[in-house]
């Protein structure tokens, strides 16, 4: 016996899995803000290994430091995208939308961003031997 639509949108399993899925953008929003801060860091933690170590000839630039905010910043761009996307999947649910059809947009500019951020850092690692 096919289940109609509306009982569907009802079932509180839906939301919850609705529910879920923004506790996990919120979780990767905070951990690219993390990692963010570890890599702007890391560019401080290698100006005072030179300033104290001369003789290790460290090079720090500017990089980590901008490659971290970068990270941060996408990190916030995902809480902020995840919190309205969530606001309408719930509206859309409650109005009997179809919400499942739909890719999430977000999630593939997020992934297409790290990568072209990621291809940046490994050349700069690779470019600094």
């Amino acid at each position: 016996m096919a289940q109609d639509f509306n009982d569907f949108t009802r079932d509180p399993r839906v939301y919850f899995a609705a529910e879920r899925t923004f506790l996990a953008w919120i979780r990767t929003g905070l951990s690219l803000m993390g990692f963010g801060f570890v890599v702007a860091r890391f560019g401080l933690f290698l100006r005072e290994l030179a300033a104290t170590r001369p003789d290790l000839h460290v090079r720090a630039s500017g990089f980590s430091t901008w490659t971290g905010t970068a990270l941060i910043l996408i990190g916030v761009i995902v809480n902020v995208t995840s919190s309205i996307r969530h606001l309408r999947v719930i509206d859309e649910l409650r109005r009997g939308a179809d919400t499942l059809a739909r890719p999430s947009y977000s999630a593939v500019i997020i992934a297409i961003v790290l990568a072209i951020i990621g291809a940046m850092m490994s050349f700069y690692l690779l470019a600094m031997r």
